[in-house]
């Protein structure tokens, strides 16, 4: 009894936390345009509705797209940062690891209207481009500690080895180290990929007229008519993020095993 508050809140807070995201479905597959209980009845036409959506074919597309590219872009920086970090010494070290990091902690508002002044001063125009380099700015920070982690857990002495059967620091870099933090990296892009896809704040501020997933879906919500396609798309959404959360996850223990290092946690 001594930690039943305790259980009774964490109880609370999951059901609080969960409970909408479980409506989806129930609403999704239910035969109204009105999102009420009681349920009115079984149906898939709102899915059907939502992919003969030729605007979000579009959407998804340029979604699709920036994820990508957000997602290959962030990876090879946190890449090259996570080796400096940690296989280099070097003045400024801490401090510039700490400016990577800092989108992490940074409101995402501050963000985009940050960048949106930026980028407007300096006259580029808002474009898919720019919301793939303002989603690499915070993308960027969690490969880093993804792939940080992979480093860390890494057996030095394989390194040393290389060099003393006469590898080049890039050779021994391609035929040792990267094999073995693949799992890292595979975990990073799917992570920054899932990262990408869902986000809303500086895809709405940088994507000037681009239509991009999140930003139409938001757009939607004005209509009601459109509400249960939406739920439909979001239910599709929650499913396939759950998916590549749990294969990313799935590559960074077998990452940590392959290298013989400790997990101290995960996303799961």
């Amino acid at each position: 009894m001594k930690f039943g508050g305790l259980r009774t809140y964490a109880v609370i807070y999951l059901i609080f936390l969960y409970a909408p995201i479980a409506l989806l479905p129930i609403f999704s597959f239910n035969d109204s345009k009105i999102i009420a209980f009681p349920l009115s009845g079984f149906t898939t036409n709102w899915f059907a509705e939502m992919i003969e959506d030729s605007s979000l074919h579009e959407a998804l597309l340029n979604s699709l797209t920036v994820a990508v590219a957000a997602a290959v872009l962030s990876t090879c920086l946190g890449l090259f940062a996570a080796r400096a970090t940690t296989g280099f010494r070097f003045p400024g070290k801490g401090a510039i690891s700490g400016l990577i990091m800092l989108p992490l902690v940074l409101p995402e508002m501050i963000v985009a209207m940050a960048l949106l002044a930026v980028l407007t001063s300096i006259g580029v125009p808002l474009s898919i481009f720019t919301i793939i380099a303002g989603h690499m700015l915070i993308c960027t920070p969690f490969a880093v500690a993804i792939l940080t982690s992979a480093f860390q857990s890494l057996d030095g002495s394989l390194e040393e080895a290389a060099y003393d059967l006469g590898e080049t620091p890039w050779s021994a870099f391609r035929l040792v180290i990267l094999p073995l933090v693949l799992p890292g990296i595979i975990s990073s892009l799917l992570i920054c990929f899932t990262i990408s896809l869902d986000e809303f704040i500086i895809a709405n501020f940088l994507g000037g007229s681009t239509k991009v997933l999140s930003v139409y879906i938001y757009g939607q919500f004005r209509f009601p008519a459109k509400v249960p396609s939406m739920l439909a798309l979001g239910t599709i959404l929650v499913l396939s993020s759950i998916m590549l959360l749990t294969i990313a996850e799935y590559f960074r223990r077998r990452g940590i095993a392959k290298t013989g290092g400790k997990d101290t946690g995960g996303f799961l």
